[in-house]
């Protein structure tokens, strides 16, 4: 019997001649077919085009029929990728031996599907050919590497009915098949079975566990390798347990590793280097990546993608965008990762301009296509309040995944176009695209936005119909929401019912509390949460100081702020330092708040001057107030709300020269006072209210019982607050804080509601101080609870009074 071999050449090479008959496979080979020099070519091939060259040469000399060259030829041409010319090898030899059978059979896992490998290795069977141990082993990574459980199963089963069960290389592969088809738990089992383990098989199971997002269970693996075994980690060890460190935040687990290689000298290892600067920078010690990455002598660009991450993770934006210019100086080609770590730094940082930039590198490096790229320059123009440029990459992208839609409603929440949002959300349902917990997180932080309690109660009804109710962040999310929303009771029986709470959960109930008034509960829950298992963070000492500064409680945020520093060793923001002058300032203690400014140990920034105007403006204090409002004009000189401020202090003063002065300035700037407006939820429509309007549909009805409303309570005592207005008769001030949009909203709600029902009112403005006191006075007369969210905080007005107590 004969087989010929078709190989394809170039047009400049004649194909090679056929195959002469073959002769039966000797079963002892010649000494002289070892030396020949057509094996010893064979030996030095490197090329599929070299392979064809030789075969000329094979022929010649009659060596076609030799099971060395056979074999040899069937080895080559799988390896190098033709597994149809080593079919033709390998059929017309008869009879075979088993050796060529396990060589095509690793030609086909290396080259074909894995559909093929197993149908070779069925016919291979069916040809009475005993498998070895590494064609199961093959076959097992094959399996692993298309996920395909079920065929690894059966491979698995061929190895007990083989007698490979206590083959510890053959049950590495079993728990390796197992860990990467995400069924962690039955790889542990398999592991657990295994009669002798080397450190491959700890390894093998370690990293399972971390590439399931098991981290704790694999730092648990290497603690008890320690302690059971005499075995010493590795390089593979060292590689499979920093990322596991990382995703703990274990830092002094970290440390330990780091120094177990410094030890064994494998800080030379790019790959142990890359994973140390990973780990350093997600436990927050990113000083101590960039000393790892600056002692690297070679550096790969995932670690310049890791260090670059590292640092816009940690809000170090300007660094990472920094070292991102410097990896391009010096050639490198960014990756998709690369280029997503940088855009995170410009959203961050709000650099609109140079998020352009590295779009346009996007575009040059062919990157424009990749959907998670995409994905991050959604969420970036979202975040530079350029939300229009991200809708239209949005509508262009023709493959959208779930976080491309979860990235555009966030953006859309975020720039404060919430019924875009929930219109996306709707669509998003109509095309039967599954919301994911981000995505209820993102419609949770909308509806915060727009503080409607009806739809807060339907997204927390989705939340339960979707399973989706135990998840932590979603949880959080809601709790943030109903506390927004007005409903900060329903927000802390959330949070009591929750089995798991974040740090992010502790402190969305601090902060609701805070914003609400409730000072007490928020000290009391703060408290709480540092006899607790979760440590405060920054945000948490944040919001407890915002608590303190709204219900007055001076000695308590100073003593905090203390803390914070002291014994959690967290180094204030600039948001820290303006919490305090806020603290200070509404208090009354201007002074000191001024000097606390001076005495910072860094540049004070806008919101630090911002709150003391603030302060200035509540307690008259011009003086300060235009030291203040000089810095603010130096650091931001087109903000109108700040010209506003200052004009509301000469005003209270009855300085009106100086009012027409900061007036004049804002006309010649192009400034303009940004209208107040407030929003009342009825019946599935908004309704919007400016001062002095009278576009609403029932605007004749809502003056006129204005008019009776404003008689009723004059009687029980209210007098309009008219210090802001200047050569206007004393009838017409009235008239002009009289239609405040708050009081028109109010009337509103109260013409097209029942009695006793709550009303809920959003301001975008502080509430000014004519429009509070109407407000409590509105509660008395009508027995109604009023509920007014301004742009710092919530007012519960009930029975004549304010849940602030007069103080905001």
């Amino acid at each position: 019997m004969s087989f010929q071999l078709l190989a394809t050449t170039s047009t400049a090479q004649a194909p090679p001649p056929p195959l002469p008959p073959s002769l039966a496979p000797r079963t002892h080979i010649p000494a002289h077919v070892y030396t020949h020099p057509a094996a010893i070519l064979l030996e030095l091939c490197t090329s599929v085009k070299e392979l064809r060259q030789m075969l000329p040469v094979v022929i010649k000399n009659g060596l076609s029929n030799e099971l060395l060259f056979q074999t040899k030829l069937v080895s080559l041409f799988s390896k190098y990728g033709s597994l149809n010319e080593a079919a033709k090898v390998f059929e017309p030899i008869n009879p075979k031996q088993d050796a060529l059978y396990h060589t095509m059979l690793k030609g086909h896992i290396h080259n074909s599907s894995l559909e093929s490998s197993f149908s070779f290795y069925s016919r291979m069977r069916s040809d009475d050919v005993t498998p070895v141990v590494y064609n199961l082993t093959y076959l097992l990574k094959a399996c692993a590497d298309n996920s395909d459980i079920q065929k690894g199963k059966q491979i698995h089963a061929q190895l007990i009915v083989n007698g490979f069960s206590s083959d510890r290389f053959a049950m590495t592969s079993v728990v390796s098949l197992y860990a990467k088809c995400r069924l962690v738990e039955d790889a542990h089992k398999m592991f657990e079975r295994m009669p002798e383990r080397d450190i491959v098989s700890w390894n093998t199971v370690i990293a399972g566990f971390v590439q399931n997002g098991m981290p704790k269970r694999a730092l648990e693996l290497v603690l008890r390798m320690h302690r059971e075994t005499s075995l010493r980690p590795d390089f593979v060890t060292v590689v499979s347990i920093l990322p596991a460190c990382a995703a703990t935040g274990s830092l002094r687990i970290g440390k330990s590793v780091h120094g177990f290689v410094v030890r064994n000298g494998l800080e030379s290892s790019v790959n142990v280097s890359t994973a140390l600067v990973d780990m350093y920078a997600k436990c927050d010690s990113v000083d101590a990546a960039k000393v790892v990455f600056d002692k690297m002598d070679l550096r790969s660009v995932v670690s310049w993608n890791a260090m670059i991450d590292g640092y816009a993770q940690s809000g170090n934006s300007d660094e990472a965008l920094m070292l991102f210019e410097k990896m391009l100086d010096e050639g490198l080609r960014p990756t998709n990762v690369t280029v997503m770590a940088a855009l995170h730094a410009c959203a961050d940082s709000g650099s609109l301009e140079r998020g352009r930039s590295v779009h346009e590198l996007i575009d040059q490096l062919g990157l424009g296509s990749d959907v998670s790229v995409v994905n991050s320059l959604i969420a970036m123009y979202s975040k530079c309040k350029a939300v229009d440029v991200a809708a239209g990459l949005f509508e262009t992208l023709p493959r959208k995944t779930l976080v491309t839609w979860n990235a555009m409603i966030l953006g859309l929440a975020q720039n404060g176009q919430v019924m875009q949002a929930l219109s996306l959300f709707c669509e998003m349902q109509v095309r039967n695209v599954k919301p994911d917990s981000f995505t209820l997180v993102s419609v949770a932080t909308a509806l915060s936005e727009l503080s409607v309690l009806r739809q807060a109660k339907w997204i927390h009804g989705l939340a339960v119909r979707t399973c989706l109710d135990k998840n932590v962040f979603v949880m959080t999310a809601l709790v943030d929401m109903y506390a927004k929303c007005g409903a900060v009771y329903t927000a802390r029986r959330l949070f009591d019912a929750m089995d798991d709470r974040h740090v992010t959960t502790w402190n969305v109930m601090v902060d609701g509390y805070g914003t609400h008034g409730f000072g007490k509960e928020a000290v009391e829950l703060f408290e709480d949460m540092r006899g607790s298992s979760v440590e405060p963070n920054g945000i948490t000492f944040l919001c407890i100081i915002s608590a303190c500064s709204h219900s007055g409680f001076v000695e308590r945020g100073q003593h905090y702020f203390n803390v914070m520093r002291e014994e959690y060793g967290i180094r204030p923001s600039m948001d820290h330092y303006g919490a305090m002058v806020d603290l200070l300032g509404r208090a009354g203690r201007l002074n000191e708040a001024w000097d606390f400014i001076n005495n910072m140990p860094v540049e004070p920034e806008i919101n630090v001057f911002g709150a003391m105007l603030g302060a200035c403006r509540i307690h008259k204090n011009i003086e300060l107030g235009e030291k203040a409002a000089d810095r603010l004009f130096e650091l931001h000189p087109d903000d109108g709300g700040y010209h506003v401020l200052l004009a509301n202090i000469y005003a209270s003063a009855s300085m009106w020269n100086k009012v027409a002065k900061v007036r004049t300035l804002m006309e010649k700037k192009g400034i303009r006072k940004t209208p107040g407006c407030s929003l009342v939820d009825l019946r599935n429509e908004v309704h919007s209210f400016y001062s002095g309007s009278t576009t609403h549909p029932q605007s004749k009805q809502i003056y006129a019982y204005l008019e009776t409303l404003l008689e009723k309570i004059k009687v029980a005592g209210y007098t309009p607050v008219t210090d802001s207005f200047h050569d206007v008769e004393d009838d017409v001030q009235e008239q002009l804080v009289s239609t405040h949009s708050e009081k028109l909203a109010i009337a509103f709600s109260l013409l097209n509601t029942r009695p006793g029902t709550a009303i809920h009112i959003r301001k975008n403005l502080r509430v000014c101080s004519d429009c509070h006191t109407a407000t409590k006075f509105i509660s008395l007369v009508t027995q109604r609870e009023i509920i007014v969210r301004d742009m710092h905080r919530f007012h519960h007005f009930k029975n004549g009074t304010c849940s602030c107590g007069d103080y905001w």
